[in-house]
């Protein structure tokens, strides 16, 4: 007779006389498994039973996905349950029925308009055919996978107004399911939970602690035994990062962690925060501008280890010597932080850019894998933050490994023993200007990248973005001072972003790396920074969509390109693969975006926000790409020559983060003013204050800047378009000239 025992770990049965096949040390684990599989199958059974995409199907299938769900997807990847595929966010996917041989053959099944003309920088997730995927603004599709069709759609209602409060666009990178449940982070620091089935709203959390300065989410959140995990960005602005975690089923807070410490005359939240501050100069008083840390991006989970994995963000200011003159490491600035799962407390901590100074990150995705280092089996974490150097860490105590650069950088030698840079210092100088190398767009942004341990190879989205920069004197937080880069919406990065052009070009490539050798296998260059991320599968294939509007298969061996596709705009995010009723299906969700594609515009053709998916043998055809019209040069705004250099630095305090450089840039998903209509720019009054297009997330600068404030920038505006005018010059482009080069 067999007898069943009941386990809280698995929250299913299994027969006890299975013991005997074990060792006792097993045993749980065997009651996971078992209990996932029971889960699953059940889950699955009911849902089959029902018509694929009806309400009872969704809520069958999504009610089963929990940790056993996706512990028990990840060796068949047959399901996208969770943003990276797996907890240890490897996007690596076990289907191979789409391989190298064949991916020649790939067609497009269906594609679905997200309606949206900002960026779009998410995953989507897919559990048996039912597809969840955020768009600009925190909107929230759900899509029948097997069709295209939509099933509802949750707009969070974020006022369009607090657009300019985000540093990097109005953007989400995916949601995450958990027993029914959809959770969003939507744009203005709120936590959503969504029903899965009907699109209606379960339950909301204001996130953000301080609303006087500009916290928002951009990031996907995850599920971690039971508790929806969330951070905020807003570093840029003078916020202080922190993590939160909340009851996935009542959204009730369970506990939170800063990344950096408070006002040192009020008490520490914890010992991690009291060690911190003594690594901070309070002669910066880095309370007051937040000190930033803001973990906006990457979170990890190890259940082994029962650790989850934060990357941190960057300085507030980005500039040390003002945010903290006496130097010091700045904890927990640009590091990999390791929190219990249950408490979130901090465990241990990597610092991979000790005293950032450049607006490095380390919140760039990472994927735990277990590799063979000196013969030997180590866990570990990879990761390539915008500082440039890829990094091998042990998970399991935060010791570091190696470091090697993965493009060219100017800021450090390299790493020694310690795992402490090796610096070059007169990239900390606080007075002169020096390119940035790599720039605050990073040698590798926010742009997921995949581990495929058949190849042994990441495949890393990286990127140049140079810009030069001078740090300022001194650093009011926001307060506009001429010149100071975004300071009427609310920046304080204590650097001049110069006019003048850095030495180095920028670059967009796709690099395939072996983090053993910590060298480059191969790579395939683009035309532009900016390329999505990626996705590999056991068909020994690489995905990538690209700044200039293609999908891409590659030999994730070689590298040799195999197929390419056009998708009608840029394509940022990364891809997920999937089976739906035996087939396997590649989706890909595009709209170009982001800090990079606010202002610049790489493809020749521009078109909404759209989910393409994929399939062998796929005959649906292309939507129609619209052609991307730059315009005509501005010309025909009456100004005075002599109000030109005084609206450089009023256009640089409030416009040059949306709109870029009048007439040099080209403008991105926001229009280049040099390029825009004569009329907007003669009656710029009526825009910019409370003007038509404050729903589409441009500020009301009522209060911000005055009239004649405006007229100088409408001098600056035409002024630099009749500048870079391609005719003799006359009186007006000298004057114009004359100001751009003070």
């Amino acid at each position: 007779m067999i007898r069943w025992t009941y386990t809280d770990s698995a929250r299913r049965f299994f027969p006890d006389t299975i013991a005997k096949l074990y060792k006792p040390e097993r045993l749980p684990r065997v009651a996971v498994a078992i209990g996932a599989c029971l889960a699953i199958s059940g889950g699955i059974a009911v849902a089959q039973k029902m018509d694929k995409g009806s309400a009872g199907h969704i809520k069958a299938a999504t009610s089963a996905v929990d940790a056993n769900f996706i512990k028990a997807n990840t060796p068949t990847s047959k399901d996208w349950p969770t943003v990276g595929l797996d907890y240890a966010e490897t996007r690596f996917s076990k289907l191979h029925q789409i391989n190298a041989d064949n991916v020649k053959n790939l067609g497009l099944k269906w594609t679905y308009n997200l309606e949206s003309v900002r960026g779009v920088e998410a995953t989507p997730l897919v559990v048996d055919g039912i597809m969840y995927v955020s768009a600009s603004w925190s909107v929230v599709h759900a899509i029948d996978a097997r069709t295209g069709k939509r099933i509802w759609t949750y707009d969070p209602g974020v006022n369009r107004e607090i657009g300019y409060k985000g540093c990097c666009d109005v953007v989400n990178r995916g949601v995450a399911l958990y027993k029914g449940k959809v959770y969003v982070g939507a744009y203005d620091g709120r936590l959503v939970a969504i029903d899965a089935a009907t699109g209606k709203k379960v339950w909301e959390k204001d996130t953000v602690i301080d609303h006087t300065h500009s916290y928002t989410i951009t990031g996907a959140p995850r599920v971690v035994k039971g508790k929806v995990l969330i951070g905020n960005g807003g570093a840029e602005y003078g916020a202080r990062g922190y993590i939160t975690a909340y009851d996935a089923e009542t959204g009730e807070q369970a506990w939170r962690w800063f990344v950096v410490p408070g006002d040192p005359s009020k008490p520490f939240e914890d010992e991690s925060m009291e060690k911190a501050a003594t690594t901070w100069d309070p002669a910066g008083k880095w309370w007051v501008n937040g000190g930033g840390g803001t973990p906006w991006d990457s979170i990890t989970y190890d259940p082994d280890l029962n650790l989850i994995y934060i990357g941190t963000g960057n300085g507030a200011p980005w500039n040390r010597n003002l945010r903290s003159p006496a130097g010091g490491d700045n904890l927990y600035l640009a590091s990999l932080v390791a929190l219990n799962a249950d408490t979130g407390k901090y465990v241990w901590h990597y610092q991979e850019t000790p005293g950032d100074n450049w607006d490095y990150t380390s919140t760039q995705p990472m994927i735990l894998a277990d590799i063979n280092l000196d013969g030997k089996p180590r866990k570990v974490i990879l990761h390539a933050p915008k500082n440039g150097f890829f990094f091998v860490i042990d998970r399991t105590n935060g010791k570091f490994i190696s470091a090697k650069n993965f493009v060219d950088v100017n800021w450090a030698t390299g790493y020694d023993a310690d795992g402490r840079p090796i610096e070059v210092m007169a990239s900390r100088s606080p007075d002169q200007s020096f390119d940035s190398i790599p720039g605050p767009f990073g040698a590798h942004n926010w742009h997921p990248m995949s581990y495929n341990p058949q190849t042994g190879l990441v495949y890393l989205p990286a990127q140049g973005v140079p810009l030069n920069l001078t740090g300022e004197k001194a650093l009011a937080q926001n307060a506009a001072a001429p010149f100071k880069y975004g300071a009427t919406t609310g920046w304080n990065v204590g650097f001049t972003l110069n006019a003048t052009p850095p030495k180095n070009p920028p670059f967009g490539r796709l690099i395939a790396w072996d983090p053993v050798k910590q060298k480059e296998a191969w790579h395939a260059e683009y035309v532009a920074p900016w390329n999505g991320g990626t996705l590999t599968t056991a068909g020994n294939l690489v995905f990538q969509g690209t700044a200039d509007a293609r999908f891409i298969a590659y030999n994730a061996t070689s590298g040799e390109k195999l197929w390419e596709t056009p998708t009608g705009t840029g394509a940022v995010a990364a891809a997920a693969t999937y089976l739906i009723d035996g087939v396997q299906y590649v989706s890909i969700a595009v709209g170009w975006g982001g800090v990079f594609g606010i202002t610049q515009h790489v493809a020749d053709k521009e078109g909404p926000g759209t989910v393409y998916t994929f399939a062998l043998g796929g005959k649906a055809p292309l939507p129609e790409f619209t052609k991307y019209q730059l315009g005509n040069l501005l010309s025909g705004v009456k100004y005075d020559p002599k109000d030109v250099p005084d609206g450089t630095a009023i256009y640089v305090e409030a416009c040059a983060t949306c709109h870029g450089v009048p007439g040099v840039d080209r403008g991105g998903n926001v229009k280049n003013l040099g390029y825009t209509t004569t009329e907007n720019i003669t009656n710029l009054k009526d825009i910019v204050f409370k003007g038509p297009f404050v729903d589409k997330g441009m500020p009301d600068f009522t209060g911000k800047l005055t009239d004649a404030d405006v007229v100088k920038i409408q001098a600056f505006i035409q002024g630099t378009a009749d500048a870079v005018r391609p005719k003799p010059a006359d009186a007006t482009t000298q004057g114009a000239n004359t100001a751009l080069q003070k």
